[in-house]
Formats: structure tokens, C-alpha cells, sequence
């Protein structure tokens, strides 16, 4: 069992950036950002593998950046240049397996939640 814990979501204006992190309480395989706005269904953002290889949403690509630091078992997001619609709930996710390519995640945090204003 592993146990993800987030955190860093808070409420900014357009424009400004915010990190997120994730915890893990054990070394994981693929861990990934997923984000669920309101009325919406759930997103993924990002996504690192084992090797640190990264993937982006289009939605994302060149304002976000998914890292983890494997000695902390922390994954982090930086988020630049938010936008109002990148609000929503944030959630991390990790798996067991190296890869990220057409996996289901096997460990979910609680969400942190980021409101970006116009």
C-alpha cells in the first residue's frame, strides 16, 4: 500500500504559478497529476515514469512541469502561467509499473484544490 499526500494548491490570479507536491510513503514506479474541474470529468495533466520521461496534456504543454525527487518520494508540479481554467481539483497518482504508457494507477491522493481568478 502506498499513501499519497498533496499539497501547495491555494488560489492565485491569472498570470501567477504555484508548485504542488505529492508524497509518497514508498518508492513508486510511474506517478502521475490528474485534475477533475466542477461538472467536468477527470483530466490527466502529466505524467513521469520510472526514468523520468515525461508527458504532457496538450492544455499544459510548456506552462507545467512534472518532477519528482525520488530520495524525498516527492512528485511536484510547477504550475506557470496559470489560467481560470486551469482551476480545479489536483490530484496525484502512482503506480507500480515503470512505465506510464496505458497503465491504471494504483494509488490516488486526496486532492488539493487551485483557484486561478481573472
Amino acid at each position: 500500500q502506498v499513501e499519497l499526500v498533496e499539497s501547495g494548491g491555494g488560489s492565485v490570479q491569472a498570470g501567477r504559478s504555484l508548485r504542488l507536491s505529492c508524497t509518497a510513503s514508498r518508492s513508486t514506479g510511474c506517478m502521475a497529476w490528474f485534475r477533475q474541474a466542477p461538472g467536468k470529468e477527470r483530466e490527466g495533466v502529466a505524467t513521469i515514469d520510472a526514468v523520468g520521461m515525461t508527458t504532457y496534456a496538450d492544455s499544459v504543454q510548456g506552462r507545467f512541469i512534472i518532477s519528482k525527487d525520488n530520495v524525498k518520494n516527492t512528485l511536484y508540479l510547477q504550475l506557470n502561467s496559470l489560467k481560470p481554467e486551469d482551476t480545479a481539483t489536483y490530484y496525484c497518482a502512482a503506480s507500480w509499473t515503470y512505465s506510464c504508457t496505458g497503465i491504471d494507477y494504483n494509488f490516488w491522493g486526496q486532492g488539493t484544490q487551485v483557484t486561478v481568478s481573472s
